[in-house]
């Protein structure tokens, strides 16, 4: 069981490891735990929107895709155009005592090669987390945002991720209470 809370404490790690991003955004900030919730939840809507999507697999894969952060923090496109983690190592490290960890390994893999459905809408589901995070910084007045929000839009792959992503675009973000009093 000792692996086991190992790896259990590595992944709540995330929760104090900062995403980089930010810091060009010039406001915002979140861990990347934060990330991988709203991420995850993300590919289920996605999920549900793609009947042929396999749930489990989706949403376990947006679970995991971002755990050798805990060893190599979170790089943004600046750092990883200087930097080439050992991201292979970095899961291996972490997973080589648990008798599962290579399912997850193989998860982490399809995602980061984005060839099936599910990692496909995966890597839409953590690009649609920075959409909703820069439309509530929009909404606050912040103009940066408009800057990245159409680059961040292109790398969706999926045509259900495009429409939802307009969708958000086109939503307030306080739109969902504010109807509750009005």
């Amino acid at each position: 069981m000792q692996p086991v809370a190992d790896l259990i404490f590595e992944a709540l790690f995330l929760k104090h490891v900062p995403r980089s991003g930010y810091a060009f955004l010039g406001t915002g900030r979140e861990s990347v735990a934060e990330h991988v919730y709203a991420a995850t939840f993300i590919a289920f809507v996605l999920s549900r929107l793609e009947p042929t999507a396999d749930t489990q697999r989706l949403v376990t894969m947006c679970i995991v895709h971002d755990l050798p952060e805990a060893r190599i923090g979170d790089l943004n496109y600046v750092q990883k155009r200087y930097v080439r983690p050992d991201t292979a190592q970095a899961v291996t490290d972490a997973l080589q005592r648990v008798d599962w960890g290579p399912d997850i390994a193989a998860l982490i893999e399809e995602f980061e090669a984005g060839t099936t459905l599910e990692a496909k809408l995966a890597r839409d589901a953590d690009q649609l987390s920075l959409v909703v995070d820069l439309k509530a910084l929009k909404d606050l007045g912040y103009a940066t945002p408009d800057e990245w929000l159409p680059h961040v839009r292109d790398r969706l792959q999926t045509r259900t991720a495009k429409d939802l992503a307009d969708a958000l675009m086109a939503t307030p973000r306080n739109e969902w209470w504010f109807r509750l009093f009005c």
